[in-house]
């Protein structure tokens, strides 16, 4: 199968879980504030990794995650409804912590330019004292 078409295929199963996130799921475990950050199907459409990110506390991600893999059949019988291909993959939640350590690396960056900013201050100052 082509790339093109299995990004495709990827895009269009990530579109259908996420609506299927927004308006099927209606285990309490599963948490409202979660999202499809990337989906990544084999070339044989045996499995595919469903990338999520959940935007809540340690407790309630793993609930999600639990949710999620419970009402995976579920999950794969709507996307047979929406997508007609020969094979619904096996979809395998893993929990998405890149934004997480995105924006911890942006905080440790914003840290570092201040402390560089506050040090050129201080090394001003002691030049104009002198």
């Amino acid at each position: 199968m082509s790339q093109r078409r299995l990004e495709k295929i990827d895009g269009e199963i990530q579109r259908i879980i996420g609506e299927v996130f927004i308006r099927d799921i209606k285990d309490p475990r599963f948490s409202k504030m979660t999202g499809v950050t990337r989906v990544s199907t084999t070339p044989d459409l045996k499995y595919a990794k469903v990338y999520v990110n959940v935007y809540d506390n340690d407790e309630k991600v793993r609930d999600t995650l639990d949710a999620l893999r419970s009402a995976e059949p579920f999950i794969r019988s709507r996307i047979n409804e929406k997508l007609k291909l020969r094979r619904i993959p096996y979809l395998d939640f893993v929990l998405d912590r890149s934004i997480e350590y995105s924006i911890e690396m942006s905080k440790k960056i914003d840290e570092i330019l201040a402390k560089d900013r506050e040090n050129a201050r201080n090394r001003e100052e002691s030049e104009t004292t002198e």
